[in-house]
Formats: C-alpha cells, structure tokens, sequence
C-alpha cells in the first residue's frame, strides 16, 4: 500500500516537473480555485438559515434581547434598521419561550393589558389614567397595523364630566406617526387615522383629531378631514379635467396626428349638496267629496219690515202690529260643495359635484390643418363635452405654427442613441468574434503540438522498445551460454538497471519529447551511415 502511494506520488511529480511553466501556472490556479469554490460552498451549506424572532421592537426592548441572546449564546442577526432580530430557524420558538420567561418584551405590556393588575384599593384617578394610557395603547397598535406607518404615538384629552353643566369640554385626540423611509401617507389612510381615532373614543368627533408626521407636518388639523375637504375637492376637480382632457386629446390626435394639438379644460364643479321640495295640487271638479245645502222659505209678511217685531222660531209678533202684504214670500237657498283636490310632492336632492361651467381652450399646429377649418374642429370639440352656452361655457380653438424644438432634439439624442447602440452591438460582435477566433487558434495550435509531441514520443519509445528487445535476444542467447549463479546475479542487475533506465527514458520523452526526437534521428541517420 505505501510503496503504490509513493510510486503514485512519483508519477504526478513527474508528470508536474513534465509540465512547462505556462501550464504549471495553469494547474496551480486552477487548483487553488477548486479548493476556494469547494470551501465556499461548503461554508454556504454549513450556514445557518435565519428566521424573524420578533419584529418592530422598541429600542430597549431590542437591546434587553440582544443582552439576553448574547449571555445564552445564541447567535442572531439584525436586519430593518435594528428593528427585528432574526435567530436560527431551528431556534426561533425555543428562544421565544426562554425570552417570554424573562418577561421580554416587555413593551408589549400595552393597551388593555394595562387594566390587567387593577386592584381594589386602585383611585378613580389612578383607574381614569389606566383606562386612557389603555386606549392610547390600542390606538397605537392599530395604527401601527396601516401599511407604510413604522410607530405612532396616541394622546388623549378626555376631560372629566361637569355634572351640573349643560356645556361639556370636548374630547380631542392627536395622532404622531413615523412612516418608514421612503413612504407617506395618502390622504386616503390620514382620513382612515382620523376614522379609527374618533370612532374608538367616546364622545371625540374627526373634527378634534390632529394627525402629524414625524417631520414636523401637519396632516390633519380640527375642523377638518383628510387633509381638509378643500383637498379632496380639488383632487376631484384636477381628476375630472384630466379625463376629459384624455378624451378630447385622444380625438384630436386620431383626426391631427400625435403632437399636432394641446388641449386645456378648465372645470367649475359645485359641491353645494341642495335639497329641493315641490307640491302640486290638482282639482276635479265633476266628483264630490262632501255637499251641504239649505233651504229657507218665508209666506205671509214683508221680510224687510222689523215694525212688527224681530223674525225668528222665539220671537211672536205683538199684537196690534201690521205686518205689510200678508201674500208676500221669502225663499233663500245655500248649498257648500268640496270637491276632490289631488296633490304631488317631489322631493329632489343634488349631490354634490356637479358642473356649473366649463372652459375648454385648444390650440392647433396651423401645418397639420391641411385645409380643415378651426371652426370644424371647435364644433367637434363642442359636441363631444355638451357645451352649453346657457350654462356659461365657453370654447375657443385658436391655430398657429408649434415649436418642433424639443422633438427635433429628442428624436436626435433618440437616433444618437440608436447609432451608439449599434456601434456597441458591432464591436460586441467583433470583440466575441475575435475571442472566439483567438481561442480556436489555440485550440489548434495545441492540438498540433501535441500531435507532434505523441508522435515524438511514439518514434522514441519505439526505438527504444527495439533496442531494448535487441538487449532481451542478446542477453537471452548469454544465458543461454553460460547459466552460473554469478551470470545470473548479473543478469538480475542489468534486468533492473533496465528498468530505471526505461523509466529515466520515458521521463525524458514526457520532459522534452522534441529533444529526444532529433537525439533519435541522429542516431537513426548514423546507422543508416
């Protein structure tokens, strides 16, 4: 075994000492990049994975942990700018359990958790104070919860009750959040903040609420929403013109081709909301609802003469008085009738947002009109938005040339560009080119000079073969003549001298193969001589 370990040692420092200097270099590189890549790749499968161990920690809850995993050696990793820690996968629950047992975070004692360890012997104060520190702690955590918040603070002002007071101060709230690098917050999730915040407090209305950054802006402020209802307006107002914008551009650009119109509206919404009522009333005068009718009938007496007294069913006549004709008649009819009265009442309510004015103004290049009148144009645009003159809207369409500076450049650095990617492309394909060229002549001259050094090596071992089978024949017919010990104990030498010189031979072919083959020519021409 250790005689094939040394002859294998012997044959590969032959075999390097055979080498020339270029390939000593190459197999020296060559190795060393096997053992680095090998080494790498044994240190990457080696490698722990690492898994969140907790996330979005307080300062000192992260440094109590850090202190904690350092004192038990359990290797970990910080990651979001210190905010999570991460620890092996295989030892993230058993880690949490032993850090849960040190009472660590503790910073997750918030919110309700506060009101946890109320006793009997706690203060209405004290109890007042836990119960906001408690709400504070919710809110906060939920507003840590909204996409792109990193922490947010919650303060409350919650006044105490005036028993015998008809007016009552106002709860207020305000909100500090920390976004994280690279993000604010849309209007959208201020008016959000603003919502979660007055609808968990008791009596606290979205206009006492102040939202803040961590910048020092002003997100939200009392007496408005979001940002103020202003803002949203003007995001509705700036939204409507650029679609109709987008529409009216877009047909001029089918009819004038891209860059030949600019189109500018101008949009006056309402976001009064109104709410109007209407009644109307309508008779039908052949039905009746209810009728009335009287009938009174006087025979025998003036009913214009009172000398005899005062008419009526309780009053006689006196004796000795004249009543006038006594053939004379009186007869009065009344008759009431209500008739049917039907009535409609519409009540109409107008979302806000609607449009009181629009001004639309269009300036077209005069070199892509091609003969089109301006007015044409005017009247499409007009049709396509309803315009109405009624309403106070006005349209004008002007043409004149248009300034091509800013596209002749662009479509330069375009073609520019164009030119130096081709360029680049040629000079990839000529570099590859080259290289592949450069590699196929070393390939070939390789293979060409080993060709001529195995056929070196070739006619010198079989030369040497040769005469080394003449030695064979000769020593053989020796032997042949005289078998003593003392020619046999000679013959064994000249045997392994044999040996060490075929393989010295064979070192040499591998060393210097060009050599040994002009050694043998000589010789060859020599005998040949």
């Amino acid at each position: 075994m250790k005689d094939n370990v040394l002859r294998s040692l012997g044959r590969l420092q032959r075999t390097f000492a055979a080498f020339t200097p270029g390939q000593k270099v190459v197999a020296v590189v060559g190795s060393a990049a096997l053992l680095l890549a090998s080494f790498l790749i044994f240190r990457w499968a080696a490698a722990p994975s690492y898994a969140p161990l907790f996330s979005n920690l307080a300062s000192e809850d992260a440094s109590a942990i850090i202190s904690e995993l350092d004192a038990t050696g359990v290797p970990y990793k910080l990651s979001n700018g210190g905010n999570t820690i991460m620890v092996p996968r295989e030892d993230v629950y058993s880690t949490r359990i032993t850090l849960s047992g040190e009472g660590l975070p503790s910073a997750a004692d918030s919110g309700y958790s506060i009101l946890d360890n109320q006793s009997l012997s706690t203060s209405q104060f004290q109890e007042q104070t836990s119960f906001k520190r408690a709400m504070e702690g919710e809110l906060s955590n939920t507003i840590e919860a909204i996409d792109g918040v990193e922490a947010a603070v919650v303060h409350l002002a919650m006044p105490q009750k005036q028993v015998f007071s008809d007016e009552q101060d106002p709860t207020t709230g305000s909100v500090l959040v920390k976004t994280r690098a690279g993000s604010t917050l849309s209007p959208e999730q201020v008016q959000a903040v603003t919502n979660l915040v007055s609808s968990s407090v008791d009596g606290l209305s979205e206009e006492n609420v102040t939202i803040a950054d961590s910048t020092g802006k002003v997100l939200s402020t009392p007496g408005s929403t979001a940002g103020g209802s202003a803002q949203s307006q003007n995001q509705q107002v700036v939204d409507f013109q650029n679609r109709l914008n987008g529409q009216v551009q877009s047909m001029l650009d089918r009819v004038l081709g891209p860059g030949n119109a600019a189109v500018q509206i101008t949009a006056d919404l309402s976001f009064d909301k109104t709410v109007s009522e209407t009644t109307r009333y309508f008779g039908n005068a052949d039905t009746a609802l209810s009728a009335t009718e009287s009938r009174e009938i006087l025979t025998g007496g003036d009913p214009t003469d009172t000398e005899g007294g005062v008419l009526g069913p309780d009053n006689q006549m006196e004796p000795g008085t004249t009543t006038g004709d006594e053939n004379s008649t009186y007869e009065k009819t009344d008759r009431t009738s209500d008739n049917a009265v039907s009535s409609t009442v519409e009540r109409r309510e107008a979302a806000p947002g609607g449009v009181e004015s629009l001004h639309i103004g269009v300036v077209l290049d005069t070199r892509a009109l091609e003969g089109r009148a301006a007015t044409d144009v005017q009247n499409l645009v007009a049709a396509s938005l309803g315009v109405d003159p009624q309403r106070g809207d006005t349209i004008e369409v002007s043409s004149m040339p248009f300034s091509r500076t800013t596209e002749e450049a662009a479509a330069a650095e375009l073609a520019a560009s164009q030119k130096a990617d081709e360029k680049a492309a040629t000079m990839a394909m000529v570099r590859n080119g080259g290289l592949v060229l450069l590699v196929v002549i070393i390939v070939l001259v390789a293979w060409f000079q080993a060709r001529r050094r195995a056929k070196a090596r070739l006619e010198a071992t079989d030369y040497v073969v040769e005469q080394l089978r003449r030695d064979a024949a000769d020593r053989q017919t020796a032997q042949a003549a005289l078998e003593s010990p003392a020619m046999l104990a000679l013959e064994s030498a000249e045997s392994d001298y044999t040996a060490e010189v075929r393989d010295e031979i064979a070192a040499l072919v591998e060393r210097q193969p060009e050599d040994v083959a002009a050694l043998l020519r000589g010789w060859l021409v020599e005998r040949g001589a």
